[in-house]
């Protein structure tokens, strides 16, 4: 038998993703005796919702609140399982038989196992408006990197602009930091209020969530932090030196201004499908969140068989959603390689799936609320729309009158997403804008083929796969 045939199954389950869906679901399968790896590219597990949870460097715990603390509890019982952890690897190729190629530290190497899950989380959506790639211009997660890896915060003046959540957390955890804000811009279109109502009492499910969203909106009120609502029109402005010196915005039909040094800006998040997209996976469009997920059945497994999604990178449900979604994969692979029987997994995932509707059911009313202006899907023309190759939504026009039907035909055309993102932080919007022209859905439009590697390599780490 030769050494492949030898570690051809070493692992029941290999998880990709130590976020909140990761990390329970390890916690999980190693509760059920799978042998399972669970891999993730940050040196330290956690996610972005839980980033440096094992060492948060903020000795005050009220900068990052009780939801950030939570995550403790999951890192806690995933160390505690049975499991081999690998961080800091990269997984940039997944063979048919599911055999993993990871790199760390320089170094390739393959994992084989008989099931995979997926739990890559989310991205920030691509925020393209005039000015966006200035220096000082940064997104709400990039400062929450600073924040809560290394307890440092953007210099001031700060503006923070843009719709979602997210932006008022970090408002508030900035505030809750001392750092001093000159105002909240928030884009959310007006009539997406009126657009929600109908969801509201779907969402009174998870009223302890949707109480934390109007506590953030008091704490706003009450830190003097001017929160202007109705904003359009968002560009940045460089001053003398180059970088950011100005926010220009227009309200009600009144063009206004602040001088700031930094710029917050965040349009909501969006499932990470890059590897999703590689492994040929279906997906299909959320029309509330105007996003790409996986198609997934009620455990998480997708069109391939033995290949499951979990947490956010199946479609934007939350922290705690992620969770409980993670553990119901784990116990239907748990099922399938016959180490739990049909009537203990339902026993099990009973209260998981119960935790996981009500985390849920608030979705839609913060899908329509909270769904980007039309200026942030399609941008002007004079807006970088891929900023590796510094392409224009008039060039992306200007192709599409010329033939150009989808986004795979754009990367001849004009090279849009073949820069070192590889298509993360344009891909939607390069298909938003050409479906936009073309007049079609973006169904119809579609997406990048993305292939292997999904991440960038040396020549010395594919030359380890083949020795």
């Amino acid at each position: 038998m030769s050494d492949h045939d030898k570690t051809k199954h070493l692992y029941d389950l290999a998880i990709i993703g130590a976020g909140p869906a990761g990390m329970a679901a390890a916690a999980e399968a190693g509760r059920l005796g799978l042998n399972t790896a669970l891999i993730d590219e940050q040196e330290e597990a956690g996610g972005q919702i839980y980033r440096a949870i094992g060492r948060s460097p903020l000795a005050d715990k009220s900068i990052l609140g009780d939801d950030y603390y939570h995550g403790r509890m999951l890192f806690d019982a995933m160390q505690a399982a049975r499991i081999d952890y690998l961080p800091g690897t990269t997984v940039w190729g997944v063979d048919e038989d599911l055999t993993l190629n990871i790199s760390r530290h320089g170094r390739s190497r393959q994992v084989h196992a008989r099931k995979l899950l997926v739990a890559t989380g989310a991205q920030e959506r691509p925020v393209p408006f005039p000015g966006w790639t200035l220096p000082g211009v940064m997104t709400c997660g990039a400062a929450q990197v600073l924040l809560k890896t290394s307890a440092l915060v953007p210099p001031a003046p700060l503006v923070l602009a843009g719709s979602g959540p997210l932006l008022l957390l970090v408002a508030s955890q900035l505030t809750h930091a001392g750092v001093p804000i000159e105002a909240v811009l928030d884009t959310t279109p007006r009539d997406n209020y009126r657009r929600a109502v109908r969801h509201s009492l779907a969402a009174l499910r998870n009223f302890k969530l949707l109480s934390k969203g109007v506590g953030l909106l008091w704490a706003l009120k009450r830190s003097g932090v001017p929160h202007i609502t109705g904003v359009e029109e968002l560009r940045a402005e460089p001053g003398s030196d180059g970088q950011l010196g100005k926010v220009r915005y227009r309200r009600i039909g009144i063009d206004h201004a602040f001088d700031c040094n930094t710029l917050l800006v965040h349009q909501g998040v969006v499932p990470n499908v890059q590897l999703t997209r590689a492994l040929a996976i279906e997906h299909c469009w959320h029309e509330h969140q105007q996003c790409w997920a996986p198609r997934v059945d009620a455990w998480g497994e997708t069109s391939k068989a033995g290949i499951f999604v979990a947490g956010d990178s199946s479609g934007i449900a939350g922290a705690r959603a992620a969770e409980e979604a993670g553990r119901l994969s784990v116990l239907q692979i748990a099922k399938q390689l016959n180490r739990l029987g049909e009537a203990g997994r339902n026993m099990r995932s009973a209260p998981f799936r119960r935790r996981l509707a009500q985390h849920q059911a608030i979705r839609p009313f913060l899908d329509v609320l909270y769904r980007p202006a039309r200026s942030f899907l399609v941008p002007e023309d004079d807006t970088i729309v891929c900023r590796c190759e510094e392409v224009t939504a008039r060039e992306l026009r200007h192709i599409a009158d010329a033939g150009c039907r989808g986004p795979n035909q754009a990367k001849a055309f004009c090279r849009a997403g073949m820069g070192p993102c590889q298509g993360r932080l344009c891909g939607l919007t390069v298909s938003q804008v050409l479906a936009d022209h073309n007049n079609q859905p973006v169904t119809a439009v579609g997406y990048y083929h993305i292939r292997p590697p999904i991440k960038p390599l040396t020549l010395g780490e594919l030359a380890d796969i083949a020795d």
